[in-house]
């Protein structure tokens, strides 16, 4: 299955960034680096839609 590109804003930079999501692995909550300032934020990701996950970011460390 293809990864689904999403636009996530980092709350630390407030950048904008594409994140890679594998639709194969379900609601899922995991640790990447912003791609624009590299701090570490927890994404979550759930499906309300097969087609379209709706995504969310917050800092590791609040």
């Amino acid at each position: 299955m293809e990864l689904i590109p999403v636009a996530v804003q980092c709350p630390h930079c407030w950048e904008y960034f594409e994140a890679l999501v594998d639709p194969s692995q379900g609601d899922q909550e995991y640790v990447e680096d912003c791609h624009v300032c590299c701090q570490p934020l927890v994404f979550t990701v759930t499906w309300p839609d097969p087609e379209t996950p709706t995504v969310s970011a917050h800092p590791e460390n609040p």
